[in-house]
């Protein structure tokens, strides 16, 4: 199967969902489910704490996209969230977020929904819309994307992103000469990826292939732009937020950016 007979919003929902029954038998999952039922809990970094301090989330209706299984919804009520809602097109994990909702204080809604087709009952209900790491590279067209995570906000509503800096995507943290550059930071098209979506480990082979979209900064910048999103905060940063494999390429001589923070107002 190649990249062009794939629906990659399709593929991608597929790829998702087999890959949640990995996600489970992890120990991160065993542990996540213990830590869940504090009632402060939190699974936030330093950079993403210091962003949402700031933005003083309290009081604030927020919504997630792309949020997995929902565990940073739950941690965003330790910073004072008075609702959350966790939109995610992958079934398997959402149900995993139903479990964790059992076990937390906090209440978490869940939508199951190709972000580009959200219902419009959610449209215009947010303060505060968060993007983390390992979702924009899921989405074939970031103006699109922009318009359809816009459209949940309310006028004066906020975007947080914090995501893996495009950079990466010129190496291959798997080769025996991991920096040196192999793909093109304008590279075009789709990666299809067949193996399962995992964070940590060796990923098994996968029945259900996932694709991968590179977009530079500029096209983050210039959809966020397109959508009548002003830009409020940029900042890059030298460590690691993705996979493990990664992480080889912090505290270097030469250091490279790794991820960034970027804020925008509607």
């Amino acid at each position: 199967m190649t990249s062009t007979t794939l629906n990659p919003i399709d593929a991608n929902r597929q790829a998702w969902d087999y890959s949640a029954a990995l996600h489970r038998q992890s120990a991160s999952w065993q542990a996540l489910c213990t830590a869940i039922r504090a009632a402060d809990f939190n699974c936030f970094d330093a950079t993403l704490l210091a962003r949402l301090t700031a933005l003083d989330i309290a009081g604030k209706h927020v919504v997630q996209v792309g949020c997995n299984n929902g565990r940073e919804c739950f941690a965003l009520y330790a910073l004072g969230a008075a609702a959350v809602t966790g939109i995610d097109q992958s079934a398997e994990f959402l149900a995993q977020g139903a479990e964790l909702n059992q076990l937390s204080p906090h209440e978490v809604r869940f939508v199951a929904c190709d972000i580009h087709q959200a219902p419009s009952e959610l449209h215009g209900q947010f303060d505060v819309l968060l993007i983390t790491i390992g979702v924009l590279n899921w989405m074939p067209n970031l103006t699109a994307f922009f318009a359809a995570a816009s459209a949940l906000l309310r006028s004066g509503g906020q975007v947080l992103i914090y995501e893996t800096h495009p950079l990466l995507e010129m190496l291959d943290p798997y080769s025996s000469t991991p920096l040196q550059l192999v793909n093109s930071y304008f590279q075009a098209g789709p990666c299809v990826d067949y193996e399962a979506i995992v964070y940590e480990g060796a990923a098994p082979a996968s029945e259900h292939p996932s694709v991968w979209f590179t977009h530079s900064l500029a096209e983050v910048f210039s959809a966020l732009l397109a959508n009548g999103l002003q830009i409020s905060h940029f900042a890059e940063y030298p460590h690691c937020n993705r996979e493990e494999c990664y992480e080889q390429y912090e505290s270097q001589a030469i250091q490279l950016p790794m991820c960034y923070t970027l804020e925008a107002c509607k």
